[in-house]
């Protein structure tokens, strides 16, 4: 390990990054998350220094290597020694609003050369955004670029890793109640991570936003019985009244910041036919499909 002097992005003081073998360390906020976690293993297993950031690191387990570190985003002071001497982050944001969200980018500029953000591919950049979820994800992309803080935004469609959500119902039954939402081109969790490793370790994609789906573009039914498949079961979903879903929402404990993105996304998202190739070119290889990621994780919905 050595370390290299450097000016911070705003042209101020000198400070120290920390170089593993000429490879700069990363710090993972939302470690604990289903891509986050992705993300801290795939850049720990090519030796990227990996710094997991965690509100109760002795209570958190992450691979053989990874430095876990504490710290919250609603509390942004604690950010400071997390960041400190790291190449790039990986910001997940996990509230539903941008409350504390400049705060918490200040601390992040004030040691980080660049942040990567995870955004959603139902980003309008042309006019209004169509629900709550994507509303929050420009509002964040807009302090982002409003920072000073070098940045790379990465906008993921529907994360596959959501369907989890549907295992206690699966392991319950043959029917999947919720919400009816437009088709998308549903991608792997890992996809996303292998995708982020490299706008980590590569500077060239600084002031870059990247749209990464996957190889088609499904609904919740198709979905739902991928993981039939993986099962070797015969599944359905059935959609419920929005009335209806937010009465099983309230009942289920669902915050309601949430249970409003949730329920907005469903009644205005519009239907997408985006595939991108972003995987692929990335990575050197193509994007999973719903039916891989439901094979790989059938375990989870066995009852």
């Amino acid at each position: 390990m050595g370390c290299e002097l450097d000016h911070d992005i705003f042209g101020n003081s000198a400070r120290t990054v920390q170089v593993f073998d000429g490879v700069n360390t990363v710090l993972v906020v939302g470690a604990t998350g289903n891509v986050g976690r992705q993300v801290v293993a795939q850049l720990n297993a090519k030796g990227v220094p990996t710094r997991a950031l965690a509100r109760d690191p002795e209570s958190s387990e992450f691979p053989e290597g990874v430095q876990v570190v504490r710290g919250d985003l609603a509390e942004p002071e604690s950010l400071a020694a997390a960041a400190d001497g790291v190449e790039s982050v990986f910001l997940v944001w996990p509230f539903h609003g941008t409350e504390g969200a400049a705060e918490v980018l200040k601390v992040l500029g004030g040691h980080a050369r660049r942040v990567v953000y995870l955004s959603s591919t139902t980003v309008n950049d042309e006019g209004p955004q169509s629900d709550l979820i994507p509303e929050l994800h420009a509002g964040m992309e807009a302090l982002l670029a409003e920072s000073g803080v070098p940045w790379t935004v990465l906008r993921a469609d529907t994360i596959a890793s959501n369907a989890l959500g549907w295992a206690g119902q699966i392991r319950a039954g043959d029917v999947v109640r919720g919400t009816e939402v437009a088709p998308t081109a549903v991608v792997h969790e890992g996809d996303i991570a292998a995708v982020a490793v490299e706008l980590l370790t590569d500077h060239s994609h600084t002031g870059r936003t990247y749209l990464v789906t996957g190889p088609r573009v499904v609904g919740r039914a198709d979905q739902v019985q991928a993981i039939g498949e993986a099962l070797g079961r015969s599944l359905r979903f059935e959609a419920l009244p929005l009335d209806v879903a937010r009465e099983s929402m309230t009942r289920a404990g669902l915050p309601a910041r949430l249970i409003a993105s949730l329920l907005s996304m469903a009644e205005f998202r519009p239907p997408s036919d985006l595939v991108t190739t972003t995987v692929a070119e990335l990575t050197g290889r193509p994007a999973r499909d719903v039916r891989d990621w439901a094979a790989e994780n059938a375990v989870a919905f066995r009852a």
